[in-house]
């Protein structure tokens, strides 16, 4: 057997791959297995052994380190200095190359790429250029747009300049007349269930593959069961951006604790970088509907910046020390500057640690549709997973079997077995 390091490497056609001296995430649990990889997907090792009489041709000494399946970012603005929302249409496949690339660092091994609230003209101009793509060594898979807003409530509207936001809908068409694209391209879309039109829209979306998530919003209790009874299966970044939980009128926030939505599958985005959601919070959300909590780090363009001052859409932002991001002059916050890692390190004080990393991939990918291919180490799925240590920090990262990063401290230990 020899045995030699690598950075950056190409799994050979065909060949079967054995990660050994591994704990992997697997239906909830960590237990002492090893990983079998073979053309991009995770095998199954007894139809390898039994069926195709087939052994491994390299095997990778995981050291005693945690594989767990790659995270599924749902909401993120931009990263490195690219934003999404304020990027000209002739840099935007370019910036979206360098945040796909730049993301493989934090273990995101797929997104999307999120646009705030725009004119109609600035979404024509850019929407067109962010395709779908797989993932690979030059980056996260992009799994299509998050759409958030302009459908919004204007008194939510957080960061989004309020004379972007329109306050109706008048169906499907109005929607791609305001964007510009056919919405095949858009996987998730955030609106506002309380305005005119809003709900009659939903199941056209579904139709049309679209996620529908409701936030930047004064929804009262009903308005979003009658979004969730359409369609509506997700709440964008829970307790940012709407009515604060009141005993009379729980708001949307009330859908956690109706047994009917938990049944009907309601997922709610987190923010658990530790300034946009207290630990309390997060705890209250995750105790009365634990199935249904997806992280989200909501990131924008100061997401790997120095500290000052950056831009965000058409806002100016100010970035402290403290991982604190405002628009410039207030002590309003404009996104987090989050990485995945940290919050998922920040949700495994709070819950356990396969549970808090489920809700950066599992839950993702259900919200999606796709955790038959993403989000798990199932036989059969993408091969997308990470090498993390006790404390979540990320080792290193794959897609598709193949090694696309790698932490300086990490020595990839790979050998051909005799």
């Amino acid at each position: 057997t020899h045995t030699h390091t690598h950075r950056v490497g190409k799994m050979a056609e065909g060949g079967i791959t054995q990660l050994v001296n591994c704990r992997m995430l697997w239906r909830g649990q960590l237990i002492r297995e090893d990983v079998w990889v073979q053309n991009g997907r995770i095998a199954d090792p007894k139809h390898l052994f039994w069926t195709e009489r087939k052994t491994a041709t390299r095997r990778i000494d995981c050291g005693g380190l945690i594989v767990s399946p790659g995270f599924i970012e749902l909401q993120i603005n931009g990263a490195f200095g690219v934003d999404f929302s304020s990027i000209s249409a002739d840099k935007a496949a370019e910036g979206l190359a360098k945040v796909a690339k730049g993301l493989l660092a934090y273990g995101v091994t797929a997104f999307c790429p999120t646009l705030v609230s725009l004119p109609p003209a600035s979404y024509q101009a850019v929407l067109p250029k962010f395709e779908r793509r797989a993932g690979s060594k030059d980056g996260a898979a992009v799994l299509g747009l998050h759409l958030e807003g302009p459908f919004l409530c204007a008194e939510k509207c957080g960061a989004h300049p309020k004379e972007c936001i329109i306050q109706h809908i008048d169906g499907l068409a109005h929607m791609e007349q305001v964007y510009g694209i056919s919405m095949d391209k858009v996987a998730l879309l955030t609106l506002a269930p309380e305005l005119k039109g809003a709900v009659e829209v939903i199941p056209e979306l579904r139709k049309r593959g679209v996620v529908v998530s409701m936030g930047h919003t004064m929804a009262k209790l009903q308005d979003a069961e009658r979004a969730v009874q359409a369609g509506a299966t997700m709440i964008t970044h829970l307790f940012n951006a709407m009515v604060a939980f009141h005993h009379r009128d729980p708001g949307v926030v009330g859908l956690l604790g109706d047994p009917e939505s938990n049944i009907r599958g309601v997922y709610y985005g987190l923010i658990a970088d530790g300034l946009h959601t207290h630990d309390s919070a997060l705890r209250i959300a995750y105790a009365a509907h634990p199935n249904g909590c997806v992280l989200v780090t909501d990131a924008m363009a100061a997401l790997g910046l120095a500290p000052g001052h950056h831009r965000l859409g058409k806002m100016h932002v100010t970035l402290h020390e403290n991982h604190r991001a405002v628009i410039q002059g207030t002590e309003t916050l404009a996104g987090s500057v989050a990485t995945m890692d940290l919050c998922v390190r920040r949700l495994k004080k709070i819950i356990n640690i396969c549970r808090a990393i489920e809700a950066a991939t599992l839950r993702p990918a259900e919200v999606l549709g796709i955790s038959s291919k993403k989000g798990t180490l199932e036989y059969g799925s993408d091969a997308d997973f990470l090498l993390l240590d006790d404390d979540c920090n990320v080792k290193a990262t794959f897609i598709a079997g193949e090694l696309v990063y790698a932490h300086e401290t990490f020595e990839l230990k790979e050998s051909s077995p005799p």
